[in-house]
């Protein structure tokens, strides 16, 4: 049996050092451009705070760096990283189903980034000028600059991944994993995690929370519809089985 894991531990071991390696690239790259990328984490916050950051220790700028650094470095090196998952899970595939390598990787990346630039565009500067002029002029706000990251980063990665909810329910209704019956009676549950999600990557206002919620419901009910397409639930079959 040893025998029999060793290869797939080779092959395991292979795909994770490209993976280290591509994300190490992707990292360098960004870190080389950190504050052009610092730049455009910022944008979305200029119509409500066009003042600069401030950090409070010696080290937070060169952390902030590292930071946007990994962040962005994941960012970059996604369909690698996407490549290199298929890849390790292909062989134990059917012909049939290796030919969706191309396509999971290619959709799995625009809906990663079509959730990125809905946050980026719509949700977070909306978010961010609701919170920051809640207190009016009692208050003078004066953001630090890592913890704007942490957040901005979090934020943008929870659009990016709830997006992804189409990709991965086709892809599982092509493996017949799924079918259009699982979503819809997962459906109330669905919407209870929804919110909840969106509760904890959102900030703490029902507007903002709504903005994130009511998209990912729409992209549920686009899921159930593209599952409907790929693999319908057949009633009759079920029947005769029982």
């Amino acid at each position: 049996m040893l025998d029999e894991i060793r290869p797939h531990i080779a092959e395991l071991r292979e795909r994770l050092l490209k993976i280290v390696i591509s994300y190490g690239v992707a990292f360098l790259i960004v870190f080389m451009n950190w504050q052009l990328v610092y730049g455009w984490m910022k944008k979305p916050l200029e119509s409500a705070f066009n003042k600069a950051m401030i950090f409070t220790s010696l080290a937070e700028p060169f952390i902030t760096a590292l930071k946007i650094s990994l962040y962005g470095g994941f960012v970059l090196a996604l369909p690698f990283i996407m490549w290199q998952v298929w890849k390790f899970i292909a062989p134990a595939l059917y012909e049939n189903e290796k030919q969706m390598a191309i396509p999971f990787v290619f959709w799995g990346t625009i809906m990663f980034l079509m959730g990125v630039g809905f946050a980026y565009y719509v949700v977070f500067p909306f978010g961010a000028t609701v919170l920051i002029n809640f207190g009016g002029i009692e208050f003078e706000a004066m953001l630090k600059m890592s913890e704007y990251i942490g957040f901005f980063s979090k934020f943008m990665f929870g659009f990016g991944i709830a997006f992804e909810l189409p990709v991965f329910a086709y892809f599982l209704a092509k493996l017949d994993l799924i079918t259009d019956q699982t979503l819809i009676s997962g459906f109330r549950y669905a919407v209870v995690i929804i919110f909840i999600v969106a509760a904890i990557l959102t900030p703490p206002d029902p507007a903002t929370q709504f903005l994130m919620a009511i998209p990912l419901i729409v992209l549920y009910g686009v899921s159930i519809l593209i599952v409907k397409m790929v693999n319908p639930y057949k009633e009759e079959e079920n029947l005769k089985e029982e």
